[in-house]
């Protein structure tokens, strides 16, 4: 099946955050605070995204008080942080919203993120993923995470749904 017909399948999708919804680098305060940077125009896709009926899930394995605030400003109730387990936390999502994991998404960049990514009915990266994700998803973002990726794949997957429905 292709990458667009995937797309248009999406009930839920989920996106890691250091890599994809930031550059990765992590930012420390001279008390240890961590700080992180989050780019407009994705939230922009990622509200696009609920408006056209894609529930939204932020799965990552750091803590961060960034993250849940991000979260609540884009009206994301669905965050999971601290996960070492990401394919637990994306199938516990589906199962609570009712949906198979084909039709799930994630978009992750590096190694850890490969088991929800073949788990998943759609993959994503960003073009500054690590070698070894690049081969396994389904759609490699042309920019960089951060830095308008997660747009460039809500917009994918907002045109596959309007072409395949």
């Amino acid at each position: 099946m292709q990458a667009q017909q995937k797309a248009a399948r999406l009930k839920l999708m989920g996106f890691d955050v250091d890599g994809v919804l930031t550059d990765g680098r992590l930012w420390f305060g001279p008390e240890g605070e961590l700080f992180k940077s989050f780019d407009s125009q994705d939230g922009h896709g990622i509200k696009l995204l609920q408006q056209a009926g894609v529930r939204v899930v932020i799965i990552t394995g750091r803590v961060s008080k960034a993250v849940e605030h991000r979260a609540a400003n884009l009206g994301i109730t669905l965050l999971a942080q601290g996960i070492e387990d990401k394919v637990e936390a994306m199938t516990g999502f589906a199962r609570e919203l009712g949906v198979s994991l084909d039709e799930c998404g994630y978009m992750g960049d590096d190694t850890v993120d490969l088991p929800v990514l073949n788990t998943c009915g759609f993959s994503a990266t960003v073009a500054t993923c690590h070698p070894a994700v690049r081969n396994q998803v389904d759609l490699v973002a042309d920019r960089p995470g951060g830095r308008g990726a997660v747009r460039e794949v809500c917009d994918f997957i907002l045109h596959a749904k309007q072409t395949h429905s």
